[in-house]
């Protein structure tokens, strides 16, 4: 017997092709389960109730892409959660993080990842980076109606490109518009001031390494000024995350590595408090 099904049968959905889509096939099944869906109920704009993802950074090099996320979590003026993981694998080639309300975002990086998988599983073969761009944009347009009611959710979405040997980067607004952007970008309170401090240290030419340090130092400014964005703890040995992606695949960078380096950074701003500045030829 299934659980859950008057009768104990499967629904006609369990028993048809269907389409490749999991969310649709989610929708026919149990509309209950799709990110938001248990807030419904709330009606009307609602803010502080859940806690807030805050800043998110990605930047290119050759050959791959990086994405980095602070750890905090905010709920209005009032510290949710200091080691809130941000960034999700979706696939060997690809990786979303997300920034705004913080549950809502969760379960629809979580769902992505299934609808990835289930297309894979379904089509014997694997989106294109393009198409997991669309795909994404379809997902954020569904949450529309939870947006207007003050639930926003904004994703950053970073792949490697197995046809043209690169890695890309797709942002999103809350009405699913769907936008690459060129080398770097940052979403989350604290973007402006992380994306300022990528723009004056950007090279075409950065390795892995120095990519990492990039963005430890355009989080470290974001926590500058943006009260919502936790910078490196080395008390409580809360670092960023952060995840590149080359031909090799996806992988999580070690945390001891992250806690090398962004010591250097914290060091660093002992003796210069405003960071590295560009060189000027």
């Amino acid at each position: 017997m299934f659980e859950g099904f008057e009768g104990g049968g499967l629904p006609a959905a369990f028993m048809s092709a269907g389409t490749s889509s999991f969310t649709e096939f989610l929708r026919a099944v149990n509309p209950e389960l799709l990110p938001g869906q248990h807030l419904n109920a709330t009606g009307g704009v609602v803010e502080h109730l859940t806690p807030d993802a805050t800043t998110i950074v990605a930047l290119t090099f050759p050959g791959g892409v990086l994405l980095a996320g602070d750890r905090r979590a905010t709920q209005g003026n009032v510290i949710a959660n200091r080691d809130m993981d941000k960034l999700y694998r979706t696939d060997e080639y690809s990786a979303v993080a997300i920034a705004g309300s913080a549950g809502i975002g969760i379960e629809l990086a979580r769902l992505y990842q299934v609808e990835l998988e289930h297309y894979e599983k379904l089509e014997g073969r694997s989106l294109s980076l393009e198409g997991k761009a669309n795909k994404l944009a379809q997902m954020v347009r569904g949450n529309l109606g939870m947006a207007m009611q003050g639930f926003v959710v904004i994703p950053l979405l970073v792949g490697y490109d197995e046809a043209t040997g690169e890695g890309r980067v797709f942002s999103y607004d809350a009405a699913g518009g769907r936008y690459e952007e060129q080398r770097y970008h940052s979403i989350g309170s604290g973007s402006v001031f992380a994306k300022g401090s990528i723009k004056k240290l950007y090279r075409d030419d950065l390795d892995e390494t120095t990519a990492i340090k990039v963005a430890l130092e355009s989080l470290y400014d974001a926590a500058d000024e943006d009260s919502a964005t936790g910078g490196p703890d080395l008390h409580r040995r809360i670092f960023p995350l952060i995840d590149v992606i080359t031909e090799d695949g996806h992988r999580r960078v070690p945390t001891e590595d992250v806690a090398r380096l962004a010591t250097e950074v914290v060091e660093g701003r002992a003796v210069h408090p405003d960071g590295p500045t560009a060189r000027l030829d």
